[in-house]
């Protein structure tokens, strides 16, 4: 029995000293990764720029990627610009490495980081860039090079551009579910794929505009780049002329076919090294943490507040969604704030609820009132995401921003069939008034219920087109004109007068600060960085459950997200643009 007790009194200390330990080692990781050590620039270094990599608008943070080796934070689009401002001036810094391939970032976020580019380009410093298979927007973004390069065994995507949507009506049809859809616009191409087995006429001819604006805004700057004309551009892809590596070098579209060693060792010439040497390379993940890129400095402030996502009722904080709540707070807050001398928001969302639209432009139209207020469009601000812009004092918008679609629209899914004929269930109750159960899934709506719907649907338009008539000072037969739920490019929009002017986002902070009057100022970002440990254990439980989901659907996945937009919007007025407009 004393040896049973000594060997169990043994084993119980070995493993309360092994949790001790572990404990320790896990503190040690978490407070590695909450913690961001600042590096030093080496002379002759280069900056690696990827276009595979996603630019959100804020900067994404995930410190728990310390444990697997992956990059703790990704920094947003303006902390790039501002890197690329910071390196342009950097002594330590020679060139840029741009590493080509595949690119996920939308067309406007792409005209951003491109302009950027070019202005690093005309310090005087060097831009090489090489990828192995590269897309048409990665291509776009390398064409800017001073030196284009691709692998000889890859190549270029030139085929143009194409946009392409999945009808899920004949779906419904077989599950027996009737969506119940009603909407004002005749554009308003979002419920189409319920209601719908292929493009409507109207849906068509604003896709085939904005589209070939998108499309002549890529040829174009190609052409600059390259010392094309944007004809013989056009003539390569209708023709299919690009199809290998080889091809793309004698249309000279790159200025070569290298493998990567031959790339590395033209850079080492470049730089005065010899064959053995190694280059210094750094990434723009690694640069964002050599040391402040402060943007200006004054003590007076500009609130630069990020608005990226669906836009939708209540409080959530988080940063790919605008919620009406949270954004409610953070508008008065710079609103309130006599330092800040005026607010320029940045927007890049498809819409969402109507009504939390609604929210966030009396706020915006109150804040308005006291300082002024200047919008920067990203990749899209259609449809709620121009809801809330139209108030602004000035609008600015990338060529191949996606803006307008003036419309809503509302759905009600009648599932009785469904739950009956598929499922085996029924349903009953019993009700106060003849309306209690208004929206409920389990049965059709009455003519009357209907009449009710369309007439909410109907007057949360007439409110939409009145925002924009009083915010753009448009005449109100006008504005029903370019209404309709119709989806405009940039370029369009500013023709239109639904935009002023075409630029980015420093574009529309300079025009602040002008507003302002103010010379001598710094910025104040919104929303403001969260906890990190707070955003250690919800990614740890976000990423869980992403996880089991894609692990589960498999390739299933995309359309699972198609439906779950649909179960989010039932019910609820939606100024949205057509969702999942896909471009390649």
């Amino acid at each position: 029995m004393r040896s049973f007790f000594k060997i169990f009194f043994a084993t119980l200390l070995a493993f309360i000293v092994l949790i001790v330990i572990g404990f320790i080692v896990l503190s040690a990781l978490i407070g590695k990764a909450l913690t961001t050590p600042q590096l030093t620039i080496e002379p002759n270094t280069v900056l690696v720029v990827e276009t595979s990599q996603p630019y959100h608008e804020v900067k994404s943070e995930n410190p728990i990627a310390l444990l697997s080796g992956g990059p703790q934070s990704i920094p947003g689009l303006f902390d790039v610009i501002r890197l690329l401002e910071k390196a342009a001036k950097d002594d330590n810094i020679k060139g840029i490495y741009l590493k080509a391939d595949n690119n996920v970032n939308g067309f406007a976020t792409n005209e951003e980081l491109r302009n950027a580019l070019l202005k690093f380009k005309e310090s005087g410093k060097f831009i090489y860039a090489y990828g192995e298979v590269m897309s048409q927007q990665a291509y776009y973004m390398a064409s800017l090079g001073n030196k284009v390069y691709v692998h000889p065994k890859g190549g270029i995507d030139f085929g143009g551009f194409y946009s392409q949507l999945m009808f899920l009506k004949g779906t419904l049809e077989k599950l027996e579910i009737q969506p119940q859809i009603f909407y004002d616009g005749r554009f308003k191409s979002a419920t189409e794929p319920l209601r719908e087995t292929q493009m409507t006429v109207a849906n068509r001819i604003q896709t085939t505009a904005y589209l070939s604006e998108l499309y002549s805004n890529f040829l174009n700057g190609i052409g600059a780049s390259r010392k094309i004309d944007t004809a013989t551009l056009h003539r390569y892809a209708n023709e299919g002329l690009i199809q290998t590596a080889n091809d793309a070098a004698t249309y000279k579209l790159v200025d070569g076919v290298k493998y990567d060693d031959q790339v590395m060792d033209e850079i080492k010439g470049k730089l005065g090294l010899n064959g053995d040497d190694k280059v210094n390379f750094i990434s723009l993940k690694d640069y964002d943490n050599t040391g402040s890129s402060e943007y200006k400095d004054g003590d007076s402030k500009i609130a630069l507040i990020y608005a990226q996502g669906d836009i939708k009722g209540g409080d959530d904080d988080d940063e790919t969604t605008i919620s009406s709540g949270n954004y409610l707070k953070l508008i008065r807050k710079a609103r309130q704030d006599k330092s800040i001398k005026a607010i320029v928001f940045r927007v890049n969302s498809p819409g969402g609820s109507a009504l939390a639209s609604e929210t966030i432009w009396r706020e915006l139209e109150l804040a308005k009132r006291a300082k002024p207020v200047v919008v920067s469009m990203g990749d899209y601000a259609a449809s709620g995401g121009y809801y809330i812009s139209c108030m602004a004092d000035s609008i600015f918008a990338q060529p191949n921003t996606l803006t307008g679609s003036i419309g809503v629209f509302a759905i009600v899914p009648n599932m009785e069939s469904f739950f009956k004929n598929k499922l085996g269930i029924t349903f009953d109750g019993v009700k106060t008034a003849q309306y209690a159960d208004l929206g409920t899934a389990s049965r059709p709506l009455t003519e009357a219920e209907k009449k009710f719907m369309q007439n909410s649907v109907d007057s949360i338009y007439r409110s939409f087109k009145g925002r924009v008539v009083d915010g753009r000072k448009l005449n109100g037969a006008l504005v029903d004109s370019i209404a309709q739920g119709r989806v405009w490019s940039g370029i369009q929009a500013k023709e239109l007068g639904l935009v002023d002017k075409i630029g980015g986002i420093e574009d529309a902070i300079a025009c602040a600060a002008r507003m302002a009057k103010v010379s001598s100022y710094r910025l104040r970002e919104y929303p403001e960085p969260k906890n990190k440990m707070e955003k250690l254990m919800k990614r740890f439980s976000d990423d869980a459950s992403m996880e089991a989901v894609k692990k589960e659907l498999g390739t299933n996945y995309d359309l699972y997200q198609q439906v779950k937009r649909i179960q989010n919007m039932s019910g609820e007025v939606q100024a949205r643009i057509p969702y999942d407009v896909e471009i390649k």
